[in-house]
């Protein structure tokens, strides 16, 4: 929307005296915000290294977005050769904060390391003792001490008393100093010389909605919707949806999404299961917004008004549950704007107005905003009813297929939604190349769609699982469904209810988001022959349910212990803590998620004094029991085997499903009978 502008290179900046480089998380040189949430736990790298032999070290350091030092945390060399550093931040407040390394000269890590190694070879042996006195000194000075806890205080002074005296063995001196105690002491409060610090790096931190919650997608239009006698239809509104709400919150769900729930137009209007033919009475697809009833801004008429909205969004909070709105930028022929604004739309050289079109497949009944013409009087124009919809209550948007509009469009939109009401989610329904979708999430979108859907091998899905949750996750949080109401994967069209069941452990564990599609607890699984949706698609005609079904033939109670699970759990409320682990079949995978005891939420949390560990076993044969050994990676856990145990069970796993409890080693077996259990989700601690 400004004049144009020449982008300027990273203007130089001299290297350091210890050099900081590749920083991550870090956008295209800081020119956009990573992101984080609320507690989250955010792992920062950066390559530091010096000249010569002596040794360096790291500290992260996170500034709160009024620039005070927050916090830090010391960094770990997690790649010894290659000099990757790697620390946790965890910001506890929304925000613009930034972030930076310092890195820095290590005296006492050389000092260590080089004692040992020459009173192993008899070599200086009493210098070096002296000049760890003095070291000491330094390390036991007042300012230090202040800052260190009384009992580290006392236990450093106390080395620099042994090391000056040379009564007491070498030996039994340099033991002493070099205990697992004192260097933790030093890692917690260290002496640091030549500190060098990096440029400071965006972290825009969102709440925790952002990053962790779970969906339920439907059609308000079908709750208490009534076939009449006539064959015409009665549509359902928001009062009669509104009755569906607390079973879902019952579920445990965080968000209800609501596909569009505008006027639908009359013209070249879809009939059932996308035929160009509709009969009387079919309501048409949602998507194809606008009639003289209004357009983006106004609400079907058959639904309700905006008063009945808003009681909806009411009943909506009153249960837990915020309300997300399908933003979905195109228009029917008889929307407003296509008189109004005919220069907002391409005209063809016949004269007509160009629809929509991904050939061979057409869609007539919608035509695509064109955001090169006019792009002032757009940009403003779904500003304003973005923000005429979180005043009647949205506070999340699913964004329909955002990756067929300009880019430099959404970078301003969510800035400006942002700069008013950062609490506002926007989720990105970009199936479509990696570059657009990771450059939808750089430039501001908080969540994003994935192919998860699509993943359906072990091999696939530990593959990907690792790719969504590494770094690519300081800009795209994942959000996994296993249907939408757009797609019915050939796996849940042939897996019965266990590959609905599979495809759910799956969704709830990989993704600290996920969403489910209403009827997903009733198992529909019926293709449209030729496509990958559903028979009878709801797009195109109202489709009442009997909810009364979703316990007996269903998997609305596996839903419900899975939300609860996540919540109980704030490993699974994590996305970056991911870590697969081998078994010996190719039916079976297996993946844990930990946070560290520090990074626990509050002193009150249960089991706060240990890591939160979650291990998840699933047998991905709907069809057949399976067996498997799971060579687990114990550091990974957070566990030691004792001393002279080789495979004997040490450790407890207590699965959270079934209410089992097991006792396990490094190397377990397992067996799932998709019949009884689908798979395991398992709460891993020490015996």
């Amino acid at each position: 929307m400004g004049a144009v502008t020449t982008p300027l290179p990273t203007p130089h900046v001299p290297i350091g005296r210890i050099p900081v480089l590749e920083l991550s998380p870090v956008v295209e040189g800081g020119r956009w915000p990573a992101k984080a949430a609320v507690g989250e736990v955010v792992p920062i790298e950066a390559t530091v290294f010096r000249e010569g032999h002596d040794a360096v070290n790291a500290t992260a350091v996170l500034f709160s977005p009024d620039g005070r030092v927050h916090s830090w945390s010391p960094m770990t060399d997690v790649a010894p050769g290659l000099d990757r550093f790697r620390g946790f931040l965890q910001p506890d407040a929304e925000g613009d904060w930034t972030f930076r390394v310092e890195a820095w000269s290590d005296p006492y890590a050389t000092w260590a390391r080089d004692a040992v190694i020459k009173a192993e070879a008899g070599q200086d042996v009493e210098l070096m003792l002296a000049e760890g006195a003095l070291l000491f000194e330094r390390i036991t000075a007042r300012k230090l001490q202040r800052r260190r806890t009384p009992e580290d205080a006392e236990l450093l002074d106390r080395v620099r008393r042994e090391l000056a005296d040379d009564s007491r063995p070498a030996g039994a001196r340099l033991a002493m100093a070099t205990t697992r105690a004192v260097k933790d002491a030093l890692t917690r409060i260290p002496l640091r010389e030549f500190t060098t610090p990096s440029a400071r790096y965006p972290l825009r931190v969102h709440r925790k909605l952002a990053l962790a919650g779970s969906w339920y997608e439907f059609f308000p239009r079908s709750e208490g919707a009534v076939h009449r006698p006539d064959g015409t239809w009665q549509s359902g509104t928001f009062a009669t949806a509104a009755k569906r709400l607390p079973a879902i919150a019952a579920m445990g769900f965080d968000v209800v999404y609501l596909t569009p729930i505008h006027p639908i137009g009359t013209t070249f209007r879809k009939g059932r299961n996308n035929t160009l033919t509709p009969q009387p009475g079919d309501p048409g697809s949602p998507y194809a917004i606008g009639s003289p009833d209004g357009g983006h801004d106004a609400i079907h008429p058959e639904l309700g008004t905006e008063e009945d909205f808003k009681k909806f969004v009411a009943t909506a909070r009153s249960n837990g549950l915020e309300v997300a709105l399908d933003l979905a930028l195109q228009c029917s022929p008889d929307h407003p704007w296509v008189t109004e604004h005919p220069e907002w739309f391409t005209v063809r050289a016949d004269g007509s107005i160009a629809y929509a079109e991904n050939p061979p497949k057409k869609y007539q009944d919608i035509y695509p905003l064109n955001f090169d013409r006019d792009p002032k009087g757009i940009y403003t124009e779904i500003l304003r009813i973005v923000r005429l919809w979180i005043d009647r209550g949205v506070t999340l948007f699913r964004v329909d297929n955002p990756h067929t509009k300009p880019l430099d469009f959404w970078e301003w939109l969510l800035a400006e939604v942002h700069a008013t009401n950062p609490e506002v989610i926007f989720l990105s329904e970009a199936f479509t190349r990696p570059a657009m979708m990771l450059t939808l999430a750089r430039i501001g979108f908080h969540q994003s769609y994935t192919y998860f859907t699509w993943r359906n091998t072990k091999e696939e899905i530990e593959e990907y699982f690792q790719e969504v949750s590494g770094p690519q996750g300081s800009v795209m949080r994942p959000s996994f469904w296993p249907t939408t109401h757009d797609i019915l994967p050939p796996y849940l069209q042939h897996g019965g209810v266990a590959g609905f069941a599979v495809r759910a452990v799956l969704a709830a564990t990989g993704s600290p988001t996920w969403g489910v599609y209403s009827g997903y607890e009733l198992v529909e699984n019926v293709p449209r022959p030729g496509v990958e949706e559903q028979i009878d698609n709801e797009k195109y005609e109202y489709k009442p349910r009997d909810w009364s079904q979703a316990e007996v033939i269903g998997i609305s109670t596996l839903l419900r212990r899975l939300n609860e699970i996540r919540r109980a759990h704030p490993a699974l409320q994590q996305l970056r803590n991911l870590t697969v682990h081998e078994t010996t079949n190719d039916q079976v995978v297996c993946y844990s998620r930990r946070v560290r005891a520090r990074h626990l939420p509050g002193t009150g949390h249960p089991g706060a004094s240990q890591d939160d560990v979650v291990l998840v076993v699933v047998n991905l044969d709907p069809w057949g029991t399976q067996e498997s050994t799971l060579l687990l990676d114990l550091e990974e856990l957070g566990l030691t085997r004792p001393e002279g145990v080789e495979d004997q069970p040490f450790f407890v796993a207590h699965d959270v499903l079934s209410g089992e409890t097991y006792r396990w080693g490094a190397h377990p077996y397992v067996r799932l009978d998709p019949r009884v259990q689908v798979a395991h989700i398992l709460r891993v601690g020490l015996a």
